[in-house]
């Protein structure tokens, strides 16, 4: 469906402006680097075909007094509430998540390209892009599979961002790295036709591309800035559902949260991985999984180490004893360790729970 209507779109174009095809303003929009020959714009188009949602052509009349998320940045979620954009940012529900055909192509994809590529490069596909109304505004929503090297069976994990995100990443990193950033294109705004599906399609592929390129570079791949734009609305939309008790809900937001830090590695510190895996082992608890609470709760562990004590070293501590005696394992040494603490006055007797800190925490 996409495709036939990219074609009936060119035609009507062409006959409209025949001179004027390859030179006029619409032509320049994208930089050079980022621009889809037509062939690959036919073939992204039919390969989004079943989720792309397109306007109509009277919708498509009111491009210019709609699309002012297109037009101007926006802020990032605050994390509280459940509605609006940030219900749109979340993760799609399980039905819509990356499938088993999905992940072996970018597997062999990566296996084929490894040699030639940075180390350890994720790859980027746009599964969905859908149109939101959201009045008085109106954006596209691109949902992108991030995949890096791993199991084959390993499902990628996924991001929804719309152009604001990709626009306000690509100035802040330029702010911060003029140099790195001069030989990497983005697609320009525009201020009509930006719900077409050649424009949809374009800029699909220009946020793969762009994404590609970022990871490419290390100064840029380490950026706080890019590490924010895959992990930080995930996390605050997971914190949120979990304070507001939507376990469920936050328990997929969480795990997906894990996967991308696993994937980009962690050159921030253990702080957010940390948070992450108190949110998993607090919806496990919350819905009777002791045993995986618990493998949550070891693996925290494990990354604290015998470092010096972090606020969530004796709430860990504390899950991991209780869980231990809920299923009958050794929790001697999580006891001795949480003692040892108390006495030595780190932490109060009893210590503050993981999902009391999970709720204290100010994700920004």
């Amino acid at each position: 469906m996409a495709s036939r209507l990219l074609h009936r779109l060119r035609h009507a174009l062409a006959g409209d402006n025949p001179g004027e095809a390859a030179t006029g303003p619409e032509a320049e929009q994208f930089p050079e680097s980022s621009e889809l020959e037509d062939d690959d714009a036919e073939g992204l188009s039919s390969r989004l075909s079943g989720t792309l949602s397109f306007t109509s052509a009277e919708d498509e009349e009111d491009d210019d007094e709609e699309d002012d998320g297109e037009v101007g940045p926006d802020p990032l979620p605050s994390g509280d509430g459940a509605s609006g954009e940030d219900a749109d940012r979340s993760l799609p529900p399980d039905g819509q998540r990356g499938s088993q055909p999905l992940a072996r192509q970018l597997q062999d994809f990566w296996k084929k390209s490894r040699n030639t590529l940075v180390p350890q490069r994720l790859l980027f596909e746009v599964t969905s892009a859908n149109v939101v109304k959201d009045p008085p505004s109106k954006y596209v929503l691109y949902t992108l599979a991030v995949m890096g090297p791993g199991p084959p069976d390993c499902q990628p994990a996924q991001i929804s961002r719309r152009y604001s995100d990709f626009e306000r990443l690509h100035r802040n990193l330029q702010r911060q790295f003029r140099g790195s950033m001069a030989a990497i294109s983005f697609p320009r705004k525009r201020l009509r036709r930006n719900f077409t599906a050649e424009t949809i399609a374009r800029r699909s592929r220009a946020f793969e591309q762009f994404l590609s390129h970022l990871q490419a570079v290390p100064e840029l791949r380490l950026a706080p800035d890019l590490q924010d734009f895959f992990v930080l609305p995930e996390l605050q939309r997971a914190q949120s559902l979990t304070c507001t008790g939507l376990y469920h809900e936050a328990l997929a937001l969480w795990a997906n949260a894990w996967q991308l830090q696993t994937q980009l590695g962690t050159p921030l510190g253990p702080d957010r991985p940390l948070l992450t895996l108190a949110g998993l082992a607090v919806c496990h608890q919350e819905l009777e999984d002791p045993g995986e609470a618990r493998a949550c709760c070891e693996r925290a562990l494990q990354l604290l180490g015998d470092k010096n004590p972090h606020p969530l070293l004796a709430p860990f501590l504390e899950a991991h004893v209780r869980l231990s005696w809920r299923l009958g394992l050794d929790k001697r040494q999580s006891e001795a360790r949480l003692q040892a603490l108390q006495e030595a006055g780190l932490t109060p007797t009893p210590p503050p729970s993981l999902k009391e800190l999970l709720i204290k925490e100010v994700l920004d």
